[in-house]
């Protein structure tokens, strides 16, 4: 096959089979083609770039470990971000549960302001004027909407891609995103594509991939 021909599935397909036959690593180049877009749909979920980071550090190890049952004739992407969106729901029960622990421990002694133990909003760790503007819109949609959001008009993943992500159907795929952009209309709706939407800088890509390689003793 030539290289012009080759999908994006393809390139990931010929690393992964170069992984499994020794070359460990050739992780590195899966853990970058797909870390921007891990980290778009992490933020989308959790709002917190630390959390985010922990459950994508989480998710690469799993899918190394993992891999050889990776079945080749669906993208590894979807794959991929499956095993994200488990970890981040993971974290969201976590959370939960912490934050009810605390409302319970201060509740023994005080009353408290639920507001006051959420989470710090993204523009605390956002600095682009206009990123922050279309993040705090975004997180404005309810999350069934907003990772449809994210997958189809910010990643640019197919209806079908999106539905196979997250187990739904193609029409509600549809549903969905337009119900996201309904929310966002008259707030940002000229700026939805773009790479101010959750920034993945080099520094924390490097951060990540040095520490899922020296967790899985690749050197």
């Amino acid at each position: 096959m030539s290289p012009l021909s080759l999908t994006a599935a393809d390139i990931d397909n010929e690393i992964i089979n170069k992984i499994l036959a020794g070359e460990k690593r050739a992780f590195e180049q899966l853990m970058r083609r797909h870390n921007t877009s891990l980290f778009r749909l992490g933020m989308s979920i959790l709002n917190n770039d630390a959390d985010v980071e922990d459950a994508m550090q989480t998710t690469y190890i799993a899918a190394y470990q993992h891999l050889s049952s990776f079945r080749q004739d669906a993208a590894f992407s979807t794959w991929l971000k499956r095993i994200l969106i488990n970890e981040c729901s993971q974290q969201l029960k976590k959370r939960k549960k912490v934050v009810r622990e605390d409302i319970s421990v201060l509740d023994d002694h005080h009353s408290v302001n639920i507001t006051e133990v959420k989470e710090s909003p993204v523009d605390k760790v956002i600095n682009k004027e206009l990123g922050t503007a279309l993040e705090q819109a975004l997180l404005q949609v309810p999350e069934k909407y907003r990772l449809v959001f994210v997958m189809r008009e910010i990643e640019q993943l197919s209806t079908i891609e999106t539905s196979q992500v997250l187990n739904i159907s193609t029409v509600n795929v549809k549903v969905r995103l337009l119900r996201a952009k309904l929310i966002l209309r008259g707030k940002i709706s000229d700026y939805y594509k773009n790479d101010l939407v959750f920034p993945f800088h080099l520094i924390r890509c490097d951060r990540i991939v040095n520490n899922v390689m020296t967790h899985l003793g690749i050197v």
